[in-house]
């Protein structure tokens, strides 16, 4: 029965993410030809068909991404590849901890080499076709290099300590795990700005004097206090610009990319900082923690039930050993099936992320001029091709930011800043 439900579950999330790529292609095609009349004095008519032509491109290489991981999905749980993995490592390894992180290590390792083809060409075939790709082919397999390596060094313990706990610690096993997942996630907050960030990029301290004061000014207003302000070397890979704060705690610290200060002018990377700074006032970040956090709790709950049944097992095209060490083969065949059933989830977490931009919109606009957000913002969807014209259906499923027309068009009635801002 479980096998039926799983398979059911697949084709209704391949179907939907298919049909809603088709609309999104549709609509983004029909309205090419035409810049929207709110847009129509910023952004010409090439730059809209360039953001269109980019928007299908890139969903035309998901369309193929989403069906060979579909493919390779139901290869490894309806039709046994993952029971086979584990029978033949235990017919080598025999039965323990090795056996089990060694399954766990090389499934991601299939699906990581499934992914590598659609990450490859997503950077030298489409970004580097609209010229936003800048990162060389020795840089991309570094970066990968690096990744691996940090993968290894951080998840092999930690997968150990959770298989310890899963066989040692009781019935109520998940608790304890849930507990060490949670202090490891805080450990990378507080430490990945200083010793993970670095290992792939650049950061030097602002040091334009005037944005630099500007800045400051912006954050004892919203009392906001960081560890330093930074300039990431975002070139180096992307011509696209962003600015986010990173960190917790006491080692918060503000990061722009160079192509956002070389695009958008003081008053604009101001409010596009004060509208960052909002997700920390309206406290979405730490909202958004606690949420992840309990759903976390829930899913582990929900696992060390499941991994006493034998269904769940067959179900997946597993048979579980008599003798037990099957908790490496239970956590690998949840992690594989439960994103299937939690597709249809997305749009609430979207939904929440939209109503969170809008309020951080709102933010800015209250400590900065929402001319400058909004001019900011119609530089940024120019600069990184982003369509004006989405499927509203699409959007609404999938979006984790409003569409642009919504977030001009709420910023545009905001009231006047409490503040003036600072001269540039």
């Amino acid at each position: 029965m479980f096998t039926y439900l799983f398979a059911l579950a697949l084709v209704a999330m391949v179907a939907t993410k298919l049909w809603l790529g088709q609309r999104q292609m549709r609509h983004v095609l029909a309205h090419r030809d035409a810049v929207p009349a709110r847009f129509a004095d910023a952004i010409s008519l090439h730059s809209h068909q360039r953001a269109a032509d980019y928007t299908v491109a890139r969903l035309r290489l998901t369309v193929a991404e989403v069906l060979v991981a579909a493919v390779v999905l139901a290869a490894l749980t309806l039709f046994g590849g993952a029971g086979a993995i584990d029978a033949g490592l235990a017919h080598v390894l025999g039965r323990g901890y090795l056996q089990e992180i060694a399954l766990i290590a090389i499934v991601v390792g299939i699906t990581s080499l499934v992914d590598l083809p659609f990450d490859y060409a997503r950077h030298f075939v489409i970004e580097e076709r609209f010229g936003f790709n800048k990162m060389t082919r020795g840089l991309f397999f570094a970066d990968l290099a690096k990744s691996t390596a940090i993968g290894v060094v951080f998840a092999v313990p930690l997968l150990f300590a959770v298989l310890w706990l899963m066989t040692r610690a009781g019935a109520l096993w998940w608790w304890y795990a849930w507990l060490l997942w949670v202090g490891f996630n805080v450990l990378v907050l507080v430490f990945y700005p200083t010793l993970i960030a670095p290992l792939f990029n650049k950061f030097q301290p602002l040091d334009d004097q005037a944005l630099r004061t500007r800045i400051e000014a912006l954050m004892r207003r919203c009392g906001f206090a960081a560890k330093g302000l930074f300039v990431m070397d975002g070139s180096r890979r992307s011509a696209h610009g962003n600015a986010y704060f990173t960190g917790f705690g006491a080692a918060k610290r503000i990061v722009f990319f160079d192509t956002l200060i070389e695009r958008l002018d003081g008053a604009e990377i101001e409010a596009v900082l004060a509208h960052e700074l909002g997700h920390f006032k309206r406290r979405h970040v730490m909202k958004r923690m606690v949420t992840v956090f309990g759903l976390s709790l829930v899913m582990l709950g929900l696992l060390g039930w499941l991994m006493q049944q034998a269904w769940f097992y067959t179900g997946l095209g597993t048979t579980p050993s008599p003798t037990g060490g099957n908790e490496g083969l239970a956590l690998l065949l949840f992690f594989l099936v439960m994103p299937v059933f939690l597709f249809f989830a997305g749009p609430l977490s979207a939904l929440t992320s939209r109503k969170h931009e809008f309020e951080a919109d709102a933010f800015a606009a209250a400590q900065t001029d929402a001319q400058d957000l909004v001019s900011a913002l119609v530089k940024l969807y120019q600069d990184n091709a982003s369509t004006l014209t989405p499927d509203p259906l699409y959007s609404a499923f999938y979006y984790s930011h409003p569409p642009a027309s919504q977030r001009i068009d709420r910023l545009l009635l905001s009231p006047a800043p409490l503040s003036a801002p600072a001269a540039a």
